[in-house]
């Protein structure tokens, strides 16, 4: 029986973070905290999802629109973890096990959750309380165990004795229920206390109390409860989860020379023997090919980099690049640019919304936009492509083989067909035509003397 349920508390103002944002939509590496909650929930085997949202609950529901397997309970007023689960109630299975998790701990991950749900089961127990070993447990609520290791009960710091207190094992405010259990007592909770809150505490009482049976499972890794409350805490976690990306990568046989000192994101995909360099950030759905140079600062989201390509302190997004290209230094492809392969688009060069053929080269000082550039087309320095009248963007056409000198402009829509030559200087409107030449440069004039006559020689006397 696997848990195939799991609750999230995702409904907390999150006040401390000092945002209008709701706390779980914070992102570490690039996605929502209750996104790595939600993903790491489903490769446990979780089919099942029910966010508990309150605070900004319009906002959370659209950013998990995307999500499959997401329902959402309204929880109106925030009256404490009890209440939360109390609103989920609704949705919970009537046999099985099901996970209360927090949408504010990102580092949790699927094999811990799976190593969890095993030991409830084995055990038979009502409840298991997700637990963790801390050498300053200051602010935590400790476990407190019988002789034999089963669970006694869970003890609040302020309300601890001082033996209690010296205890390490923490609740890390995740757990594990058999869903008959949680559906008959969740309704039974009161808010008979101070603070005039409903406790999920409460229903390890209950379970220990009626004989049903509560167990602890311990987590091997304590930074994996780490909950996120304000911005110090949210750069920790990402550190953390920046690392096991980076460890990642390298067992793969990625290189990175200073993992301190990358951003790449879960969703990134690196071939081996691929060479990351300081600064690099790698966002999004990015793909990178095998036996590339990421160099110094350079960032690359949501695109596609094939096999042994050079990139050099450039900036890269949402394109394409064929392999055995070299891009930069300065170079920046904006959104769907396709480079073919064996390409060099070089320092200053942009690019965007442009497909460049196999083997054309920009070395420098160019704009290229909205255009089609065929293969081993050579543009030179200074090359302009003006797309825009200022009302309606149009593309130019470039044929295989072409050779734009420099500081041309091709003013669109225009078409240089193939194996054609456009001269330095050269502003083009017409079609150049397959094998011609286009010139389009003012007739130069010499006027000897001209610096002595006008008395604007510097020579000295």
């Amino acid at each position: 029986m696997s848990c195939t349920t799991a609750v999230i508390l995702a409904a907390g103002a999150g006040t401390r973070m000092k945002s209008d944002r709701p706390k779980v939509l914070h992102e570490v590496c690039g996605r929502p905290m209750v996104s790595h909650v939600i993903s790491q929930s489903k490769k446990a085997g979780v089919e099942r999802i029910v966010a508990v949202v309150g605070h900004g609950s319009q906002e959370v529901k659209e950013a998990l629109a995307d999500e499959n397997g997401v329902v959402f309970a309204l929880q109106e007023q925030q009256l404490g973890t009890g209440h939360a689960a109390m609103t989920a109630a609704e949705y919970i299975p009537q046999e099985g096990n099901v996970f209360v998790l927090c949408g504010d701990t990102p580092l949790i991950t699927a094999d811990t959750l799976s190593r969890f749900a095993a030991f409830h089961e084995a055990g038979g127990n009502a409840v298991t309380v997700l637990t963790a070993l801390f050498d300053d447990p200051f602010g935590y609520g400790r476990i407190i165990r019988r002789q034999d290791g089963s669970l006694e009960k869970i003890v609040e710091e302020k309300d601890a004795s001082e033996a209690e207190r010296a205890v390490k094992e923490v609740n890390a405010g995740m757990y594990c229920f058999q869903a008959a259990f949680f559906r008959e007592n969740v309704v039974r909770l009161n808010n008979d206390n101070a603070q005039k809150e409903y406790y999920i505490t409460d229903l390890i009482s209950m379970a220990v109390e009626s004989g049903a049976g509560a167990g602890a499972f311990t987590v091997s890794d304590a930074d994996e409860i780490m909950g996120v409350n304000n911005r110090v805490q949210l750069a920790q976690a990402a550190g953390i989860m920046r690392g096991r990306i980076a460890r990642h990568h390298m067992l793969e046989g990625v290189t990175i020379l200073d993992p301190e000192n990358v951003y790449i994101e879960e969703d990134v995909k690196i071939g081996s023997d691929t060479e990351i360099w300081p600064g690099a950030v790698l966002r999004g759905r990015t793909e990178i090919g095998r036996r590339c140079i990421i160099g110094k600062d350079t960032v690359i989201e949501d695109s596609v980099i094939g096999d042994g390509c050079d990139i050099m302190k450039s900036v890269i997004r949402s394109s394409r690049i064929g392999r055995e290209t070299t891009v930069g230094p300065f170079a920046y492809l904006r959104p769907d640019s396709d480079v073919g392969e064996h390409c060099k688009v070089g320092d200053f060069v942009e690019i965007k919304n442009a497909k460049f053929g196999d083997g054309s080269k920009a070395s420098h000082l160019a704009y290229i936009g909205d255009a089609d550039v065929g293969s081993d087309v050579n543009v030179g320095c200074g090359v302009v492509f003006a797309n825009y009248n200022g009302v309606k963007k149009f593309r130019s056409t470039v044929g295989d083989r072409a050779f734009i000198g420099s500081n041309a402009n091709l003013v669109a829509p225009v078409e240089i067909q193939e194996d054609a030559y456009v001269a330095a200087g050269t502003t083009v409107t017409v079609t150049v035509p397959e094998g011609a030449l286009c010139v389009g440069r003012a007739r130069e004039t010499v006027e000897e003397g001209w610096v002595e006559r006008k008395g604007l020689s510097r020579k000295k006397s």
